[in-house]
């Protein structure tokens, strides 16, 4: 069974920069796609970025150009950059043993979810 461990969360000012880890254990041959999703407080779950092994970034519309994800092995990187309030939520790490190029924004596509860490975007 696979356990995702996220860290990094905490408070940034518009403008600023964060950055998020992942630490994958547990299950190395099920996390070939890793990435993140987000929700804020009174809204849907959100996709936000994925990377499969080997592979590069993919992102959503609202990150693009802002955020970048990094892997090393079985952990894998948030980097956020020009931070706006909008940003705020609380973000989850996923994974799943196969990418789906079609599907991989769609939340049902993840195998193993953590707890997830907050983000605060305020001045």
């Amino acid at each position: 069974q696979v356990r995702l461990v996220e860290s990094g969360g905490g408070t940034a000012r518009p403008g600023g920069s964060l950055t998020l880890s992942c630490v994958a254990s547990g299950g190395a041959n099920r996390v070939t796609a890793m990435g993140w999703f987000r929700q804020a407080l009174g809204k849907k779950r959100e996709f936000v970025a994925v990377r499969m092994r080997g592979s590069v970034g993919h992102y959503g519309d609202s990150v693009a150009g802002r955020f970048t994800v990094s892997r090393e092995e079985d952990t894998i990187y948030l980097h956020m950059n020009n931070l706006k309030v909008e940003d705020t939520a609380v973000y989850y790490c996923v994974a799943d043993p196969i990418f789906s190029l079609a599907y991989y924004s769609q939340q049902d596509r993840y195998e193993s979810w953590g707890q997830g860490t907050q983000v605060t975007v305020s001045s």
